[in-house]
């Protein structure tokens, strides 16, 4: 009886245990994600977003001008400041000893070629009289050609060192390669210039009627900017005045150290109102991408280990691991293992689990 009694027990404490966990069972069943969060759906479409860069204005062509040849600064002819065109002599260097060198070496080149006239009327003469038999060797004659071949390539070798000596002295005056303004001047009348000093230029030249803007983009919007595509930008020394360029130049070369790539802006500057030094905020406007996904910024969720999104499907809750692209004040590209048409949780956050 006393077992009888401990079996009817045992076995209603099983029968009930199996009852609720049955009601269990049936109550996690009834309960929807879809009840207790608000669900978002997944949308097939980039997100656009406006970016501000910082970048600075360039002379689109500047140079250095250095001495080619040592010499005293005999005439400065510009200025800071100078507005000069090409070919606009600039300064004119003078020395002596390169003058001489030159006068040397042109009589030189006139003697040996007159000592060549001579030998090639000698050698016709000699030529003329061997058609007589027995008047002239073949030695004599073989020798007096030969020496006519010396004189020639001795007076050609003159000429080129005479030639030479002309140039250098055309580096005694200095123009301009190109339109453009003297930026900066650091000789005078009297001083000692020479080709091994490179500490400082004698004149600083820049092109500034055309500027190149220089922007640093990051890699992952790089990827989406195309030459010629259009941009704003805007300087502090016009407040408030948009100006605007198109992407002349992709430099095609990721910066390891900064992960950017620099572009340039062609911009035209004939009113002279910018300078090369300027800062300007660039502002870019990224279409977003074709194939990437969209859901709300609050829809994904970010940890110290991966960036997720909490996707519904079948009443249950999973993880689904994203890489995000433009974003925009709502809405963000993401790219993962998802689908338009998906229900992600929209105030998505770390304590929400997955279901089992």
């Amino acid at each position: 009886m006393k077992y009888f009694i401990l079996f009817v027990i045992v076995s209603y404490s099983f029968i009930s245990c199996a009852s609720h966990k049955e009601e269990d069972k049936k109550t996690v069943a009834k309960i929807n994600p879809a009840d207790k969060f608000q669900l978002a759906t997944v949308d097939k479409a980039g997100v656009t977003e406006m970016i501000k860069l910082p970048g600075m204005l360039t002379a689109y062509e500047e140079v250095s001008i250095y001495p080619k040849v040592n010499g005293y600064v005999k005439t400065v002819l510009v200025d800071i400041g100078s507005r000069v065109s090409k070919g606009t002599l600039l300064m004119v260097l003078e020395a002596p000893e390169m003058v001489q060198a030159s006068l040397q070496a042109r009589e030189r080149y006139t003697r040996t070629r007159s000592d060549l006239a001579l030998d090639k009327e000698h050698y016709q003469r000699l030529l003329e009289a061997s058609k007589t038999p027995g008047a002239i060797s073949p030695f004599d004659l073989s020798s007096i050609k030969a020496k006519v071949e010396a004189d020639s390539a001795l007076s050609n070798a003159e000429k080129a060192n005479w030639q030479m000596q002309q140039s250098l002295l055309d580096y005694l005056q200095v123009s301009a390669p190109f339109d453009g303004v003297i930026t900066e001047r650091n000789v005078h009348p009297g001083a000692l210039v020479n080709t091994l000093a490179k500490d400082k230029p004698m004149l600083e030249l820049k092109q500034v009627s055309h500027l190149r803007l220089q922007v640093d983009i990051p890699e992952g919007i790089a990827a989406t900017i195309r030459n010629k595509d259009t941009v704003s930008f805007f300087t502090d020394a016009l407040p408030g005045k948009k100006l605007s360029g198109h992407i002349s130049r992709k430099s095609e070369n990721i910066n390891s150290e900064f992960r950017s790539e620099k572009m340039e802006i062609d911009v035209n500057n004939t009113n002279g109102l910018l300078s090369p030094g300027m800062y300007a905020q660039v502002i870019f406007h990224l279409t977003g991408s074709r194939d990437a996904l969209s859901v709300p910024k609050s829809a994904v969720v970010t940890s110290t280990e991966r960036k997720y999104v909490l996707v519904v499907r079948n009443n249950k809750i999973k993880k689904i691991d994203i890489t995000t692209g433009n974003e925009s004040s709502s809405r963000i590209e993401i790219f993962g293992l998802l689908q338009a048409g998906d229900q992600v949780i929209v105030n998505a956050n770390d304590e929400i689990g997955e279901s089992s």
